[in-house]
């Protein structure tokens, strides 16, 4: 069984190795151990800190996911509240500049890239990583709904706005289209080195040599154009996960690697909208009941399992193992939702609470 929990200090060691196989474009999982013990102790200090205090300054939190058969750390997950409020936030807009001339019966729509700080104090989602042997199963999908369900805890603690970035294309060499075309001419290094700057000293730089002007994307490399808004092999199962959950593109993307980033109101995404409060009820759940996530609503506490539910009456009934690894007591409430987007399985669940 698979349990998410918040990060350790004692998880160091374990992440920097973890990490190694996170490849090139995810700068918010840095192969730097100062800089993942630096999120460690952010992540340490936003629990400390309670829900309440989200709004004050930019948090985040970490946390991982344990094979707890093992107790192997096998993935990570995260949440970033506040963005930009310490330091700016970047993106490029995509948008379009009209150039007309009736004289010469020409009108050109030509797409074009703005630099904005339009997501400063949102909420985003990320350091989603799971270990290739460890994919399959239902485990992908805990990770990136677990910290929506954390959403749902907290609501009205969290900015409405959220996002999430995508990775963005990159090649087997980790050399990204994106910024050869563009950000290597101002930045004078290659995309590995502006990768590793980001994820370990943070975006202040950007600010000192990125083009404040519009970029006409017409005037970038065929490969670079092409590639904005789409995203990395490995990371469309990320963003089809995110997509079905009420996440959309709605024409931001990364100022390195040109990938998309997705965007959604916490009212508006499914696993807030479906999800249920219940008490904890060890027990046999029936035959057939669906796998759901289930998590509790501890702040300090937070852990999520995926596990079969059956539902009866404003109970859940889990099997007592995965109400162990939830770690609270039979009555505590916690909150679930079937993994299954099947309407039938959502109206079961929404009808059997309405009771």
């Amino acid at each position: 069984m698979h349990v998410i929990r918040p990060v350790r200090e004692t998880d160091i060691d374990v992440l920097c190795e973890l990490v190694t196989g996170t490849g090139v474009g995810m700068t918010s999982l840095p192969r730097d151990r100062d800089s993942l013990a630096r999120r460690v102790q952010t992540s340490l200090e936003t629990v400390e800190a309670g829900p309440a205090r989200l709004a004050d300054a930019e948090r985040a939190l970490l946390f991982v996911l344990e094979d707890l058969d093992t107790g192997a750390v096998v993935g990570t997950t995260g949440l970033h509240t506040g963005i930009g409020l310490s330091e700016p936030f970047y993106s490029y807009r995509v948008s379009t500049v009209v150039h007309a001339s009736p004289t010469l019966g020409v009108h050109r729509v030509i797409p074009t890239l703005y630099l904005n700080n339009d997501y400063t104090g949102g909420t985003e989602v990320g350091s989603l990583f799971l270990h290739a042997g460890h994919r399959g199963g239902g485990l992908g999908r805990l990770l990136s709904r677990s910290r929506l369900l954390l959403l749902a805890n907290h609501r009205e603690h969290f900015p409405e706005k959220v996002i999430a970035e995508m990775r963005g294309v990159t090649d087997a060499r980790g050399r990204s289209p994106f910024w050869d075309g563009l950000g290597r001419h101002f930045f004078s290094m290659p995309f590995r080195r502006a990768d590793y700057l980001t994820g370990t000293r943070g975006k202040r730089f950007i600010a000192e040599l990125m083009p404040r002007n519009p970029i006409y994307v017409p005037l970038l490399p065929t490969a670079a154009q092409e590639v904005i808004g789409e995203v990395h092999p490995d990371t469309r199962r990320a963003r089809a996960l995110l997509e079905a959950e009420g996440f959309h593109y709605e024409g931001y993307v990364d100022i390195f690697d040109g990938g998309a980033t997705l965007e959604a109101r916490i009212g508006g995404i499914d696993a807030v909208i479906r999800s249920r409060a219940l008490r904890l009820t060890p027990g046999q759940p029936a035959a057939g009941s669906p796998q759901c996530l289930v998590a509790t609503m501890r702040w300090s506490a937070f852990r999520c399992v995926l596990a079969p539910l059956e539902v009866r009456g404003n109970e859940a009934v889990v099997d007592e193992a995965v109400a162990g690894a939830l770690a609270v007591p039979s009555g505590e409430t916690v909150r679930a939702v079937p993994v299954d987007p099947d309407a039938r399985h959502m109206h079961w669940l929404g009808r059997a609470l309405d009771e």
